[in-house]
């Protein structure tokens, strides 16, 4: 279940989101991977941080049209800054 109440809405967000996943800056342990999906029960889709044994460690709501728009950024992962 994800408790979180902000919704990522721009694919800019979902840079930043993915980018601070990456460097560490959650404080997540043991994190294998990032997809996009959508709630079961709900229909409502979110990006979910993942950890080797596909075991949701975290998950944050998306708007639809960042879901349809930033898979290509989720399977790549966020540009390079320098």
């Amino acid at each position: 279940m994800i408790d979180d109440k902000e919704e990522i809405s721009t694919l800019v967000e979902l840079e930043s989101f993915l980018t601070l996943v990456e460097n560490g800056g959650l404080g997540l342990e043991n994190v294998a991977g990032i997809a996009l999906a959508v709630h079961n029960s709900s229909g409502r889709p979110f990006v979910a941080v993942l950890d080797d044994n596909h075991q949701l460690l975290l998950g944050r709501w998306v708007t639809q049209e960042v879901f349809e728009n930033g898979k290509d950024l989720v399977r790549v992962g966020p540009k390079q800054r320098h």
